[in-house]
């Protein structure tokens, strides 16, 4: 096996962790052996790319070819806390614009709950329940479209303004997510026709996007809940058909058609690729390797 020289940048990250920190020599050693073991092995699949450039898709196929090694969860979570501390500091450093395995771990990818989600039928059935003959109906309809189509939140739907919808872009503009994190959405055309539609009735109101039908108030979350319930009964769907249920079925369509992970994350407004690991369970007959569903292999799907 031939030896690897590891970068500069990196033997600096190591005599930090050693000094500085103080870690046990024994520890960096560690370190050192699994980061000289990950250089290795992308070198043939990426070559010339450093660590800190590496995607969480390019680390998702380094999971799984740990996993096809038969290396254990806890080797590979061990595996994984060494190359997260080094992306953290990359990050840190502005080396990386951001840590993409902050919060990843194969343990919580594999046994977290499974979100309930809606088939693409069922989703169809939902919204054909949702009439549009008068302006409450329409209201309704919309933010059944919202929620599905844009995978926002209850607290986030409720929170738009007018001023929110970016006409120029075709996009959402999400002020308060969960964090006080600001993101950009944008529509998807079906949900969009509707929503244009939906502003020219305000008749250039301001203020909240969405208002209840008698107090003209903003709609608070038992509303949106109650509307979505009602649509849920109408269409014969199951009592678990929540708002949640909808933003859950936004994320896993995404996945079922092979959107990246980090792409999805980015609009759902996760904070870290471990909320989002949560969807990998998609794929039919494919849970037991539910890490290896983005990754990829001669440009087939593994």
């Amino acid at each position: 096996m031939n030896t690897v020289s590891l970068d500069p940048w990196i033997e600096g990250y190591l005599d930090y962790q050693l000094t500085v920190r103080r870690l046990a020599p024994r520890s960096v050693v560690d370190v050192r052996c699994t980061l000289k073991r990950l250089v290795r092995e992308m070198a043939v699949s990426h070559p010339d790319v450093p660590l800190w450039k590496l995607s969480l898709n390019d680390y998702l196929e380094w999971v799984n070819r740990q996993r096809e090694r038969d290396y254990s969860v806890h080797s590979i979570n061990k595996d994984l806390s060494h190359v997260r501390g080094l992306l953290e500091y990359a990050w840190r450093s502005g080396h990386a614009q951001r840590n993409v395995l902050d919060g990843f771990s194969l343990q919580d990818a594999l046994h977290r709950e499974v979100p309930k989600s809606l088939s693409l039928e069922q989703a169809r059935q939902l919204v054909e329940a949702c009439p549009a003959h008068t302006r409450q109906q329409r209201r309704d309809r919309l933010v059944i479209l919202l929620l599905y189509g844009c995978g926002l939140r209850t607290m986030e739907l409720r929170q738009l303004d007018v001023v929110d919808v970016d006409q120029e872009r075709q996009e959402i503009v999400v002020r308060h997510g969960k964090g006080d994190r600001s993101r950009r959405l944008p529509v998807p055309a079906g949900v969009w026709t509707p929503l244009l539609a939906w502003l020219a009735e305000q008749r250039g109101r301001r203020g909240a996007l969405l208002r209840t039908a008698q107090k003209q108030r903003r709609l608070a979350a038992k509303d949106i809940c109650e509307i979505v319930r009602a649509a849920a009964t109408r269409a014969g769907l199951a009592a678990w058909v929540t708002p949640k249920a909808l933003r859950h079925s936004f994320a896993t369509h995404l996945m079922d058609r092979g959107v990246d992970l980090a792409v999805i994350a980015s609009l759902m407004g996760h904070r870290s690729p471990q909320e989002t690991g949560v969807y990998l369970h998609r794929l039919p007959g494919r849970r037991e390797q539910a890490v290896s569903l983005l990754s990829k292999r001669g440009g087939q799907n593994l």
